[in-house]
């Protein structure tokens, strides 16, 4: 299948209460309790996701042998986070696919509109490469979203050590509806090189975030305009994760990277909060 003959990718869906809560619980399982009612940042890749993982199973149907998908990047920008009850409407394209020695490389741009109107209210580039894709032929631009926000200055940094443990990634898995076989499988972990099971990477950057949100919007996920970052290694249960945040000196860009014993999971990090003040949801 090419993209001449890929299907429109777009999915409906409505956003229950007890899913947006379930989901922020989860990310939020080592923390104190979230603000009722309000939902993660992240949810929206929530309901990109899936959209993202049929688009990806279509055009990588012809292959002839398997393929694996491996999350490099991700970036989020939005209005406000998805409201309860809310019927959203996912529409993806391909962004651009680049011919690599392991596979393919792609960018998919995913827009989410709601209940304001046609405008959507989170738009997200997911950047993966394709490991063993042979047949999927150049095009477009594979680059991310829009650059990171600059920081003006620098404030007090902060970091928190959190140690994630199955029960936490099982329940991720669960409240994010991502129940990859290596996140819940140690046989499926190692078959696919991995000493163990491993936390999602949007489990880990869902974690920063709810610490950026806590730190310095006062636990307010509506000040969240856009966050970013680049994967760069797992993380498995039971080891210590070192989040340190380095706001600027408005505390409006949150660079972050997430860390464990074995090196850096998430590197090049950025969380974009709104004006103290300003206008929100």
């Amino acid at each position: 299948m090419t993209l001449l003959t890929l299907p429109a990718p777009v999915r409906t869906l409505t956003v229950t209460e007890p899913e947006i809560t379930d989901y922020r619980d989860a990310a939020r399982a080592s923390l104190p309790a979230a603000r009722p009612g309000q939902a993660s940042p992240v949810h929206t890749f929530v309901l990109a996701h899936t959209l993202a993982e049929q688009t990806v199973a279509a055009l990588t149907a012809p292959e002839p042998g398997p393929v694996s998908v491996v999350h490099l990047g991700q970036d989020i920008r939005t209005t406000r986070p998805v409201r309860p009850g809310e019927q959203v409407t996912a529409a993806l394209d391909v962004r651009g696919i680049r011919k690599e020695a392991r596979g393919a490389r792609i960018a998919l741009r995913v827009r989410l509109t709601g209940e304001d109107g046609p405008d959507p209210f989170a738009e997200l580039t997911i950047s993966a490469l394709l490991v063993g894709a042979t047949l999927l032929e150049a095009y477009g631009d594979i680059a991310g979203g829009p650059a990171a926000p600059a920081p003006r200055g620098a404030g007090t940094p902060h970091s928190a050590v959190h140690q994630l443990t199955t029960d936490w990634i099982s329940t991720y898995a669960q409240a994010s509806g991502d129940l990859n076989p290596i996140h819940l499988d140690e046989q499926a972990a190692r078959a696919a090189g991995f000493d163990t099971v491993i936390a999602h990477g949007m489990s880990v950057v869902a974690l920063a975030v709810e610490e950026a949100v806590d730190r310095f919007a006062g636990g307010d996920t509506t000040a969240v305009r856009g966050l970013g970052c680049r994967f760069s290694g797992p993380v498995p249960p039971g080891i210590p994760l070192e989040i340190t945040l380095q706001p600027d000196a408005d505390a409006r860009v949150v660079r972050f990277t997430c860390k464990t014993p074995k090196g850096a999971a998430v590197k090049s990090g950025w969380i974009e909060l709104d004006q103290p003040g300003g206008d929100r949801p």
